[in-house]
């Protein structure tokens, strides 16, 4: 059975649960909800949940170390399960996308966010399908680091929440149809900014 590792990226802790850079956990969250399944496990640094899919075995993966070192937990994944590096599929948020954007990608740099870049650097690749869900800019007084670590407007959760049944068919479909298949129907720009 083919095996794929849907790693959501985030910070760990009930504290961090609801911010904007915690987009990758949320959406992992919603898929186990959706599929019925629980984040049981504690492995190679991060909780895992696991489904089936198409006859595919899927594996879940919430990195419990800081999101700088999300790598480490990656790495240990991808060793452990012996994954092709084209089966993994990372979750993570973006400064650069207008809030409510998808965009998945099958290869490219980390967009400035430290825990793709640790992936990409303990991986040795920056070719790693990504998807990645828009935060949107903070305003110029805000810095963004201290941007990404807020809660989420209430209007701003609202768009996300309502946005997360298309990532999860668009995480369904990367398993189901592949990448190409996947970044073609999913690609996704919102109206609102």
């Amino acid at each position: 059975m083919e095996k794929y590792l849907i790693v959501g990226l985030g910070n760990p802790g009930q504290a961090y649960a609801r911010q904007r850079h915690n987009v990758g956990f949320i959406t992992l969250d919603a898929i186990s909800r959706k599929h019925n399944v629980a984040f049981k496990k504690h492995k190679s640094k991060s909780l895992i949940a696991t489904l089936q899919l198409n006859n595919m075995s899927v594996i879940l993966s919430k990195p419990q170390t800081f999101m700088n070192l999300s790598g480490q937990s990656v790495q240990e994944l991808v060793r452990y399960y012996d994954i092709q590096l084209e089966k993994i599929l990372i979750i993570f948020d973006d400064l650069d996308l207008p809030i409510g954007d998808i965009r998945i990608r099958k290869s490219g740099g980390s967009s400035g966010h430290r825990g793709m870049q640790s992936i990409i650097k303990l991986l040795g690749t920056d070719t790693i399908p990504r998807l990645r869900l828009g935060i949107g800019r903070p305003p110029t007084i805000v810095d963004p680091k201290d941007y990404v670590l807020r809660p989420f407007t209430e209007q701003q959760k609202q768009h996300i929440d309502s946005l997360i049944p298309k990532t999860i068919e668009a995480v369904e479909s990367f398993v189901a149809d592949g990448i190409s298949t996947a970044m073609s129907n999913y690609n996704y720009k919102s109206s609102k900014e």
